[in-house]
């Protein structure tokens, strides 16, 4: 039998350095705990109390989602907690939640009428205000737990909360939060660009991903790699959550810089929509832009026009043959995507192809 390898026990060093790590993070986090009545939260929500921010998607729920949401609220069952950030107004910024307390406030205070129900099945059809008094009040007072992460939380601390507590959900809402968490000139450029025409026709996503933000995902992607990966350790969400921060930063010291950021993301567009037949797609039919494939092609197309700018202009040869290719294709693959060794991989194998190396 193979003798399983021995690992050393950890280091006074080793174990200090962990602790202080902890100690350390751990003083970035600061909540407390909440509980409020259906009451109440229907009526902060109607009063604009609890504000629903940019990042976060439209009112999306569909009415059978609504009916069974109002339903377990009736039986009594276990709601996920709800989350906020503590604004300076002192209002209740919602970081999760929102489509239940959207559905709370519909149905309380609005005219949602519930559909067909797997339980309740009496009370399909039923508007809050076709039930007794009596059965308002109990609905009013039963009380939602939410945890408030209070004001004093730096950025980097409500991105963690914001993506963790949507981890397992839909990827994109990397994108929602850090619009959120990170607002500011340069943050405003990426929503700017990732509405352009051009980008849109180059780079098709589906009805969900657009509500997701996919786009802005690509284009604060395309400036974070294109920039360099100077510190860059495998994990592209705090890579990129820390790159928009800085350059948030550098635009409100030198204001010229969004103009060359814009700039530069333009002439890359236009290189790529006269060089690469289908933009960022598979084939002429695609309705799908892969993230490595987009990071292969318009980072690497940017630090080929970094190296020789003349390219911009010159004719270069068709590049089909090669994007076809089945090391292109194994350069874009999934497996270890993130992995700095892979984007590098992918990228250079773009540039290096435009260069004609």
């Amino acid at each position: 039998m193979k003798k399983l390898k021995e690992i050393p026990a950890k280091t006074e060093a080793e174990i200090a350095l962990a602790e202080e790590q902890i100690v350390d993070l751990s003083k970035r986090i600061e909540f407390y705990l909440t509980e409020y009545s259906v009451e109440l939260l229907a009526g902060k929500m109607s009063k604009g109390e609890f504000v629903v921010p940019a990042y976060q998607r439209a009112y999306t729920w569909e009415e059978d989602r609504k009916s069974r949401f109002i339903e377990s609220l009736l039986l009594g069952l276990p709601i996920p907690f709800l989350f906020f950030w503590e604004m300076p107004s002192g209002k209740l910024e919602i970081v999760d939640g929102s489509q239940r307390l959207r559905a709370i406030a519909e149905f309380v205070l609005g005219d949602l009428r519930l559909g067909e129900l797997d339980s309740l099945t009496a009370l399909s059809g039923f508007k809050f205000s076709d039930l007794p008094e009596s059965r308002q009040r109990k609905i009013n007072n039963r009380s939602i737990r939410g945890i408030v992460l209070n004001e004093h939380a730096d950025e980097q601390a409500r991105f963690d909360m914001f993506e963790r507590i949507n981890t397992g959900s839909k990827i994109a809402n990397k994108a929602e939060v850090r619009r959120g968490a990170l607002a500011g000139a340069f943050m405003d450029l990426i929503v700017e660009l990732a509405t352009a025409p051009k980008f849109e026709a180059l780079a098709p996503v589906s009805k969900k991903e657009l509500d997701e933000r996919e786009r802005e995902e690509l284009v604060a992607r395309f400036f974070a790699y294109s920039d360099g990966l100077t510190g860059y350790k495998d994990r592209p969400s705090e890579f990129i959550f820390n790159y928009v921060k800085q350059a948030n930063v550098r635009v409100v010291d030198d204001p010229a810089l969004l103009d060359q950021y814009r700039g530069r993301f333009i002439e890359t567009m236009d290189f790529i929509e006269r060089v690469f037949p289908n933009g960022f797609r598979r084939n002429d039919k695609g309705k799908a832009t892969p993230r490595a494939r987009f990071e292969a092609i318009a980072v690497g197309s940017r630090l080929a026009l970094n190296e020789r700018p003349a390219l911009a202009q010159e004719a270069v040869p068709d590049v089909l043959p090669w994007l076809t290719s089945e090391d292109f294709i194994k350069v874009t693959g999934s497996d270890g995507a993130n992995a700095i060794a892979r984007l590098r991989e992918r990228t250079g194998f773009v540039r290096d192809k435009l260069l004609g190396a």
